[in-house]
């Protein structure tokens, strides 16, 4: 591909955002002086931030450069993976959100220490780190490094991927989770208003003819659903294995779900998630088409990949190409920050923190900074091999359909059917994992010819049965536990009954202390919204 120069004020306009995302973390880092402050912004996260944060971590690496690559070379049937996140955001936001924060968790791995027990916890842990670092932040970091030498054609992969990791590491480690949701939010608009331009501008190179591009582009390409043959996404992937996937991303990741955590209230979050889930539905017009029509006026990229840069620099006037790459900075960046920070929690609250309890916050803070320095080197170092695979896309997606279906397992199952315990879990993650490592190696020697989303539905399949079995064999669950971590009927409800029982008001079984001196022997509230559980936002008169 012909290497692109962006003029001066093009470099002004990227250089001036990067100031102004500093400004926003070293701001931030003079709120940040706990763990509670760095991994989960002090809990004060409004729904807004929350749904707009969700939305541009998700959309780097696996949308304005992986998503419009994979389009460019197989068309828009990749959308599936876009609009699929609407219905999984519903679900997340009715079932699991109430029970995460009303658990008031630091990880998501702490969830399933309440729900099983600590050993399942630290294998997930130590699952999601390696899946943080060596899927989301490294293919998030090829991508990024691809545009720099797109537009720095001297800049080799590795510098371009320390240099990206360096800048998100230093804003994330000075102000957490707070610099990285508000810069998130600048972010997002910034992507939105950048993509809606592409999109605009590629039309117009095909006279806005929706013809025009039907008549200069394979059938197959304008497809949503694939024949069951197609090896890109076959229907029937796309109604099993992309439903695992995303369910894994959007309610089980930590880097995703760390923003919920941080919510101040179960609405705010609720709400947050709802929001995301609006923002994906309109990806195939910003995202995914300018692709597919870049296969009409830009033939003959060496690399999907590169497509997304190309469009900036063959569309855009100056000025206008560096505020869009700045846009396409600014995607990358939120995920990189989001996986760094998530990756410190993990390693810091599921690891060091039990290990020695005794750490003050301000150090415990200090720890998960050294952490998020360690994991920008080792991302930037795995990030430079992605290209030995077919595709960003393709490598972030295969990854997770080996890793993540036994984990889907043990949260999807486990919290409709409660009488799985620890043990049952336990054997199912190590059980779907052999078979998902049976299922590699079969694919590596060419015994096993399945998409990579079938092979998730069949491994998905195998942990279900392997689930169901143990769980019936093995102890079940505390009663406890049962009644806090798994679904109940109440947790749909847009009113909370509290009763008063002897001078203290009790919350579904936990109890929060009522220091007035009169009160009535017995008498119910229902309130607006689903409290969190420790935490009182009410004022009583009895």
């Amino acid at each position: 591909m012909q290497d692109i120069t962006l003029s001066t004020i093009d470099l002004a306009i990227v250089a001036l955002y990067f100031l102004l995302v500093f400004a926003i973390g070293f701001r931030m880092a003079r709120r940040t002086h706990s763990a509670d402050d760095l991994f989960l912004a002090g809990r004060r996260l409004g729904w807004v931030p929350i749904g707009l944060s969700l939305f541009a971590s998700n959309i780097s690496s696996t949308t304005m450069i992986g998503l419009a690559g994979a389009a460019y070379t197989w068309g828009i049937a990749v959308a599936n993976y876009e609009w699929m996140a609407a219905p999984i955001l519903v679900v997340f936001a009715l079932f699991l959100v109430p029970l995460y924060l009303n658990a008031r968790i630091g990880t998501v791995p702490e969830f399933l220490e309440y729900r099983y027990d600590r050993h399942v916890r630290r294998y997930f842990s130590l699952l999601t780190i390696i899946a943080n670092i060596v899927v989301d932040t490294a293919g998030t970091l090829f991508a990024g490094a691809i545009v720099l030498t797109v537009f720095m054609p001297g800049l080799d992969l590795f510098t371009a991927a320390l240099l990206l990791a360096g800048i998100a590491g230093l804003y994330t480690a000075a102000g957490g989770l707070a610099a990285v949701v508000y810069t998130d939010v600048l972010q997002a608009v910034i992507l939105l208003a950048g993509s809606a331009v592409v999109a605009v501008l590629a039309f117009a190179q095909l006279d806005f003819s929706w013809a025009q591009l039907v008549a200069q582009t394979p059938p197959e390409h304008l497809s949503l659903m694939l024949p069951l043959s197609d090896e890109n996404l076959p229907w029937l992937g796309t109604l099993v294995g992309v439903p695992i996937l995303g369910f894994y991303f959007w309610c089980t990741n930590q880097f995703i779900v760390q923003r919920v955590l941080g919510a101040r209230s179960v609405a705010d979050a609720r709400r947050g998630a709802l929001l995301a889930g609006l923002l994906k539905l309109p990806v195939l017009f910003l995202m995914v088409l300018p692709g597919v029509m870049a296969g009409v006026f830009l033939p003959g990229l060496e690399q999907g990949d590169q497509v997304f840069p190309a469009l900036i620099g063959t569309l855009l006037p100056t000025g206008l190409a560096g505020l869009v790459l700045a846009a396409l900075v600014a995607a990358l960046m939120s995920s990189i920050d989001s996986t760094l920070n998530s990756a410190a929690a993990l390693v810091t609250l599921d690891f060091v923190k039990p290990m020695w309890p005794q750490l003050t916050p301000r150090r415990t803070a200090w720890i998960g900074r050294g952490a998020i320095v360690v994991f920008m080197v080792l991302s930037a170092l795995v990030a430079p091999l992605i290209g030995g695979f077919e595709g960003l896309f393709h490598y972030l997606q295969t990854a997770l359909a080996f890793l993540v279906p036994p984990v889907v397992v043990i949260f999807l199952l486990g919290l409709f059917w409660p009488r799985a315990g620890a043990r049952a879990a336990l054997i199912t993650l190590l059980g779907g994992h052999a078979v998902s490592a049976a299922c590699f190696v079969a694919t590596l020697a060419g015994w096993l010819e399945l998409h990579f989303t079938l092979i998730a539905g069949l491994i998905f399949a195998v942990s279900s049965v392997l689930f169901w079995f143990t769980g019936r064999l093995t102890a079940p669950p505390s009663a406890q536990q049962v009644a806090r971590f798994t679904y109940r009927p109440e947790i749909l409800a847009r009113t909370v009954q509290i009763t008063s029982v002897g001078g203290c008001f009790t919350i579904d079984g936990s109890a929060i202390a009522f220091t007035r001196s009169q009160y009535t022997p017995r008498f119910t509230v229902n309130l607006p919204r689903l409290p969190l559980f420790n935490r009182v936002d009410w004022m009583f008169t009895a």
